[in-house]
């Protein structure tokens, strides 16, 4: 199971996961001057507020407390516990993937806007035919050891990313570059479309033209030095051992990671935009209340759902400012669909509407959330309603369904069909919302006559085994941020979503990927988003409001829809006692 793509879905501290290389995708309409301002399929879109909430700064920074004020070069947000695995492009959650946002910075990044901007690339260029693509490397970059970051280190990533023991997110092989396939299937020993003009100058030629190859290309350098030393084709296993002591290129340098506890940062002196302000950062992931640990000032950065409840609790505290956000994510439930209760259309067709996704997610949240139907946020280009079904709560409609599927209710009243009856086994993470998804569906579905038994895990990476073990019917994920709409389509082609395999789904996939024009696109994710909201593969559920509360003594914080916290972090400091 690829997992990078997912998040929990539940309330984390952090709140926005930031990017991980497996969805790092953006598109330019036209060939670019690398620098200049590339006309952007996201370019028009920036972050739905919240709520019509604006931002609020700390109204009295006396009420800091005294843990928060004695910190003079030390920042601490929550997450939730990372695997350890923070390698880009092999990492087992989303979680390892905002670690290593810290530790990397990708040739080509996204600003708020969602437009290709400079990162380790100080510029590119795209060949007319749009299947050359030329990246020009900043002078001087360094790794966080010293060692000089050049060319010959994005052919080498390049590379292993063809390796044919590769199994991680990225998704390279869609880019058909030139002798891509050769490499992986050991007929050639480099690729031929990979050429190193200079130590600062690599161009990659495609076979065919393909929307996302500007940010996939562009995504995180390893050091071929430390991370190549010993590589031999088809072996990549030694990465592993590699994890915990990355070498990077990003604002931090990786201190110490002690599971369950904290993730240690410290400012690399040589990351290329000058060493961050604040020496030290840490990612506490210890579990806990996410409210006291920014009441006691345990944490300087905490996420909550946008209710006016949650917004009216955090102007009291005072010395918090509060930004409110809409991240370009969608939550889902990932059904079993190698069960077989679950391969039925209707069957699925017949939970969507039997679940009160309106109650769950809106309602009990105080507005703070919209009811989604397809794999698309509202503030992507592609996102629409036409042609797509709302699926509202009717449990009469769902009932119709279940029993034109062939379900039909039993003596006990739980429907049964060839002698077995119909039970679903939800996976969920301990949280107020899922203790409240159990108790509305608990009633709902025993009104459907199916018998619901939900399993609740305190640990991320507990549940996720059990879901590779394929002893669940239902689980609760959410999505990490999405910037190009083919993004949100990774869990249906990259084998995430096991037991969907549909041709038709694979051609319209591949179609909005073979032209950069925006209108095409735009077309052909609309017919993508009417079948998936017809056959289901996954139930989605709804797009999350969320609010941040920070401590009023942090300058230059901003949170971008597309990178999270990555973009700001460098240049986060800590002002003086007021």
């Amino acid at each position: 199971m690829k997992k990078s793509f997912i998040v929990l879905s539940t309330l984390i501290t952090v709140g926005s996961l930031l990017l991980s290389a497996c969805s790092n995708n953006q598109e330019t309409t036209t060939p670019t001057q690398g620098g200049s301002t590339p006309a952007a399929t996201g370019a028009s879109q920036t972050a739905t507020p919240a709520s019509s909430l604006a931002e609020v700064k700390a109204s009295d920074l006396s009420k800091l407390p005294s843990s928060a004020k004695q910190r003079t070069d030390t920042i601490i947000v929550g997450l939730t516990d990372p695997s350890g695995a923070f390698t880009p492009y092999f990492h087992q959650s989303g979680y390892d993937g905002n670690v290593s946002s810290l530790l990397y910075t990708p040739l080509v990044t996204v600003d708020n806007k969602g437009v290709p901007t400079p990162g380790l690339a100080e510029k590119w260029d795209v060949s007319p035919d749009n299947l050359t693509y030329t990246f020009h490397l900043r002078k001087d970059l360094k790794f966080s050891d010293g060692t000089s970051l050049t060319a010959d280190d994005v052919a080498f990533t390049w590379t292993i990313l063809h390796d044919k023991a590769y199994d991680g997110d990225m998704q390279v092989d869609v880019l058909h570059v030139k002798g891509g396939k050769e490499y992986k299937e050991g007929k050639a020993n480099n690729i031929e479309g990979i050429k190193v003009i200079d130590p600062q100058t690599i161009s990659v030629t495609l076979e065919q033209p393909n929307a996302t190859a500007l940010l996939t290309l562009g995504s995180d350098v390893l050091s071929k030095a430390y991370y190549g030393k010993d590589y031999h084709f088809g072996q990549l296993d030694y990465i592993k051992k590699l994890h915990e002591k990355p070498v990077g290129n990003g604002p931090y340098k990786l201190e110490k990671f002690m599971p369950g506890q904290e993730v240690r940062f410290v400012a690399n002196e040589n990351y290329y935009g000058g060493k961050p302000k604040t020496e030290h950062f840490i990612y506490k992931t210890s579990q806990g209340d996410a409210w006291q640990f920014l009441e006691t000032g345990e944490v300087d950065y905490a996420s909550f759902s946008a209710t006016k409840e949650n917004v009216d609790k955090l102007k009291k505290m005072g010395f918090v400012n509060i930004i409110p956000y809409t991240p370009s994510t969608y939550g889902y439930i990932q059904v079993n669909l190698e069960h077989d209760q679950l391969k039925d259309k209707k069957v699925r067709q017949a939970f969507a509407y039997g679940i009160d996704r309106q109650s769950i997610y809106v309602d009990a949240n105080q507005g703070a959330g919209q009811i989604a139907n397809i794999p698309s946020s509202p503030i992507s280009w592609s996102y629409t309603e036409e042609g797509i079904n709302p699926y509202k709560f009717d449990i009469e409609k769902a009932k119709q369904l279940l029993d034109e599927a062939g379900w039909k209710p039993g003596a006990d009243g739980i429907r049964e069909k060839d002698g077995k009856q119909l039970s679903i086994h939800f996976l969920g993470s301990k949280s107020a919302q899922t203790d409240n998804f159990i108790a509305v569906t608990t009633e709902s579905f025993k009104a459907l006559g199916v018998k619901f038994q939900p399993e609740v895990f305190a640990d991320f990476n507990a549940l996720v085994s059990k879901v590779e073990g394929g002893d669940y019917d239902m689980v609760s994920f959410s999505t990490s941020l999405i910037t190009d709409p083919s993004d949100g389509l990774q869990p249906f082609v990259d084998g995430e979503i096991k037991g969907y395999n549909n041709p038709k789904f694979k051609e319209l996939y591949d179609k909005g990927l073979a032209t950069i024009d925006i209108e095409e696109r735009k077309k052909v994710y609309k017919e993508i988003y009417q079948l998936m909201n017809d056959e289901l593969p996954v139930i989605f559920t709804n797009y999350k409001k969320t609010v941040y509360g920070y401590n009023g003594r942090i300058e230059n914080l901003s949170v971008s829809p597309f990178n999270g916290l990555s973009t700001s972090l460098p240049n986060w400091s800590l002002s003086k006692q007021p």
